[in-house]
């Protein structure tokens, strides 16, 4: 799990707003835009989750995000096209001699081919994920601040 720090802003019953530092985490997930996060251009950023633990302004909590899906969606975007482009050139290969073309023509071809629909499929994944919630961040635990 990736956790981070912060500290409410703002909350009601349903939902709360939490302000923390930008990490380098963030900078490099794949989800950043699509993960709640309101985009400042300071190293600042506000998080909305829902209100799981009753947490009000002020309190300091730990915000995460389950890695599981991360890992997913780094196999989907970064590894499943290039295998793709990989099985198109094969194919291609494959085909050349049938419809006797150049073999690197070809190849080239429907790798590219294959490469250019891997995208399409992620971009039709990509809007039914969106809304799941095992891809949003989410309270983890309430600190117990000195002196309370």
């Amino acid at each position: 799990m990736i956790t981070e720090d912060g500290i409410v802003t703002h909350a009601t019953p349903e939902t709360a707003w939490i302000k923390t530092t930008r990490s380098a985490a963030c900078e490099s997930c794949t989800s950043k835009d699509s993960c709640g996060v309101s985009h400042h251009p300071s190293e600042e950023m506000t998080i909305m989750v829902p209100n799981t633990l009753g947490v009000g302004k002020g309190d300091r909590v730990t915000v995460g995000i389950d890695s599981a899906p991360m890992l997913f969606l780094s196999f989907l975007l970064y590894v499943f096209p290039i295998i793709l482009l990989i099985i198109g050139a094969l194919i291609g290969d494959a085909l050349a001699p049938v419809l006797e073309m150049s073999r690197s023509a070809l190849s080239m071809g429907f790798g590219f081919l294959l490469f250019a629909v891997a995208f399409l499929i992620i971009r039709k994944k990509q809007a039914g994920m969106s809304g799941r919630d095992k891809y949003k961040p989410f309270l983890v635990r309430k600190k117990i601040q000195p002196g309370s």
